[in-house]
Formats: structure tokens, sequence, C-alpha cells
């Protein structure tokens, strides 16, 4: 028999039980996709979170990248507040002021070209399935039918969805559920030479015309791997002088977390390009589920009338809650405190004598810790006894992406855990943090 809780009583379910027994609780009810919660948080302010026994972490992963502006930031509270009093939801047969509104700045951000336009979507995965079904409307040279054969990236993650998840090349993830949607290809990382193959008369006479490229600028799961310089720019002029699109999944790089609006827009990175699509979502709502696919030019009308839909897809408290994170960032300045305070976050790490780190690699922050010993799930471990929140996204690698507001004390902060940290992965001493002060 199932118990319903009032609406007024849900706040109190925090104070209801421990870690433990709330873990018990999670076992019993949610689906065991996950495994078992590393804690069951409570609560959050700023760049912090607090479980459900009252420790408190430093969390340098904001949800995967997706709490841009932390937790319980009180602009984006109020938006969301405001616009669930006012409208909630309608259908796809109205428009509201604050879906055209986000449409219109994500155009702006993106430095679209005239006649570019937007999808909303209600996560990364859903914008990707777009981009893909996208592709699939690319005519041939000869004008008629459609190319079915796409190009994606080994090391690449797209989402797991069964259009998304052909795009994804890891086979855990892929084998499963095979077969996928056909025609994708997965070329070897930063690979230019693989990449130009691909296009050459002989490919295409044995495999076909290339629909489109699809690409992270800079690789999360597979462990924060930018592209190397040049990748983008040559693989623009390959993708334009054959017809075919250049896709960039920027779930995770965009939305400022490395420091520009989209990672393709750094010099080094996209070398000035433009690209024909673009998915975004993961920060664009600062913890609210949205996601988008930026069509630029010509790209704006593969998809017509009744091709696609989404019921929630830029509902107005999505809508809302993405043009207060877009605006927080550019009033606040986060975009050059990503730059800045990453870099020092980059800096105090790389030098913070640890005989376990070998380097640190990405933009902004996102970035990727790389040790010299394969522990890294010990050291993500170790990180949530002494009271960060960091990533093992490989066996030598461990992932940070924290909100864009980290301070740089923050940051220093960080970093002595990384130095407390001895060969093998273990404190040497504990790093220091400070107790909940309520």
């Amino acid at each position: 028999m199932s118990t319903m809780i009032p609406a007024d009583e849900g706040s109190a379910l925090a104070a209801e039980g421990s870690v433990a027994a709330w873990t018990q609780r999670y076992s019993g009810a949610v689906m065991d996709t996950f495994g078992p919660p590393q804690r069951v948080l409570v609560r959050g302010e700023g760049a912090y979170v607090w479980d459900a026994d009252g420790k408190r972490y430093l969390d340098l992963l904001a949800g995967i990248a997706v709490n841009a502006l932390g937790h319980a930031h009180p602009t984006l509270t109020a938006a969301i507040s405001a616009q669930l009093g006012t409208l909630g939801h309608v259908s796809n047969f109205f428009g509201t002021p604050a879906q055209i509104a986000l449409a219109e700045t994500l155009l702006r951000v993106a430095e679209a070209p005239d006649g570019s336009r937007v999808f909303l979507t209600n996560s990364g995965t859903e914008a990707l399935e777009a981009a893909f079904k996208m592709t699939r409307r690319v005519a041939t040279s000869s004008g008629v039918g459609t190319r079915t054969r796409v190009l994606a990236l080994e090391g690449g993650f797209h989402g797991r969805s069964m259009g998304a998840l052909a795009l994804t090349a890891k086979a855990a993830y892929r084998e499963p559920f095979e077969p996928l949607p056909g025609g994708v290809e997965h070329l070897p990382f930063g690979d230019l030479a693989a990449l130009e193959a691909a296009f050459t008369p002989q490919s295409v006479a044995e495999h076909g015309e290339v629909a489109a490229l699809v690409v992270e600028p800079v690789q999360g799961e597979a462990g924060v791997r930018p592209l190397p310089p040049g990748y983008l720019a040559a693989a623009r002029r390959l993708t334009k002088a054959h017809g075919a699109l250049l896709v960039l999944d920027e779930v995770q790089t965009g939305v400022g977390r490395c420091g520009s609006w989209f990672a393709y827009q750094q010099p080094e990175i996209g070398g000035g390009i433009v690209p024909d699509v673009v998915t975004v979502a993961k920060g664009l709502g600062g913890g609210f589920p949205v996601g988008a696919v930026i069509a630029y030019g010509d790209a704006a009308h593969l998809l017509g009338r009744g091709q696609h839909g989404s019921t929630f897809g830029g509902n107005p408290v999505a809508s809302a809650a993405a043009l207060a994170t877009l605006g927080v960032i550019e009033r606040d300045g986060l975009l050059a405190n990503v730059r800045e305070v990453g870099a020092l976050l980059r800096q105090e790490i790389e030098m913070c004598g640890s005989p376990l780190v070998k380097e640190v690699r990405g933009r902004g922050l996102l970035l990727a810790v790389v040790l010299n010993e394969p522990v890294a799930p010990q050291v993500a471990t170790a990180g949530l006894e002494a009271g960060f929140i960091v990533n093992a996204v490989a066996p030598d690698a461990i992932r940070l992406a924290p909100p864009l507001i980290l301070t740089p004390e923050q940051a220093t902060e960080a970093a002595r855990f990384f130095a407390s940290l001895d060969p093998v992965g273990t404190p040497v001493e504990p790093a220091e943090t400070k107790e909940d002060p309520a």
C-alpha cells in the first residue's frame, strides 16, 4: 500500500532518516540502473551540498556539469517560482514569451546567422535524437533520396536512447540493445587522416555519401579530451565540400562550461568555424531539465511541420529557468570567472605536489585530473570521506565540473584534497574541510 505525501509535508522528508535509512529505501523502490547511491543529498547552497547525516561536501561535479549556478541560486529559484505561478505548461499548439525569448537568446549567444532556428527539448539525449533525425533529411548529391551514413568518434558519448546510443561508441553501452539504427561509423579520436579517408571517392563508392559528422569538441565521458587543434576546422572544410552536416554535441561543454558560451567558439578548438547544428543541455537550465538544438542557416529547414515534436520541450517553466541561467552568467561575468578560476584550479592541482597527479587536461571548469595509477575510484571514495564530490570518469582520471560560480578559495580547497593523496590514492592526512555551521 503506497503512502501519499501532502505537498506541505514534502519539505520535511529530509529530516525523516539517515543516509543509511534512505539508501535502504532507495534499493527497494528505484530501478537498479545506477547501483546504490554514494550518498543521499538533502539540500544545497552555492557550491556546497549536505547529505541526510548533515555532512557538507564541496560539489566539484555539479550534477555532471548541470548546476551551472550552483545550488538554490536565488535568481533561478525566483524565476522558476514566478513562471510556475503564472503559466506552467501549454501544448505546442501555442507559444509562450519565455519559449520565444529563450530561442532568441540561444541564437544570439551562438552567433548564429540569419535564418537559424532552435528546437527545444527536455534533455541532451533528446537533442541528439533530433539532430540524428536531421541527418536523415540530408539529400544526396543528385538532390534526391537521403543519405544514411553518419560519422562519429571513438570515445564519444551522445546519450542512452536508441538513436543517441547508435552515435555513442562504447561497446558496453551499445551491445545489450543492438541492433541499433544503422549507418553510423566510429572513427579514431582526433585522427584527421581517418576523417579524410572517410570522404574519399573510394570510401563513398563503397559506403555511400556522408550525411553528417557528429563530434564533441571536448569528450567528457572519455576522460575530458579536447579535440586536437585544427581538427574541427578540417572537419568543417570536409563536410562543407561534400554536402554533409557538421553536428557539434555541446551538451556538456556548452553554456559557459569551457569559458565561452560554446567550446567551438574558442579559436584553439574551433578555429573560427560555423557549424550546422549544435546540441546543448545540462547547464542550460541550471538544474532544471531543458535542452536545445540550434540549427544554423539552411540546416534550420531540415525538419518540417509534423516531422518532430515534444510534449514538454520548451515549456514555460523550463524556458524561464534557462533564461534566468543565461542571464546570470552574463550579468555576473561568469564566463570570465570560468576562465580565471579554471586556470587557477588547474595550476594549483598540477603544482600540489602529490605523486599521484600526472597532469590536468580540459578547458575552463571541465577538467580531468590524470593520475599516475588506475585508482580513480579510490580517489573518488576518498573525496567523499574528505567532503569533496568528484567523478572517476576513467580508471586513471578524475573529472571535475564544478558550478561556474566556484570561487578561488574553493579551488584552493579542492587542490588541497589532491595534495593530500599518496601514490595509491589514499589520503596521507585528511584534507581540511569545514563542518556544517547549521
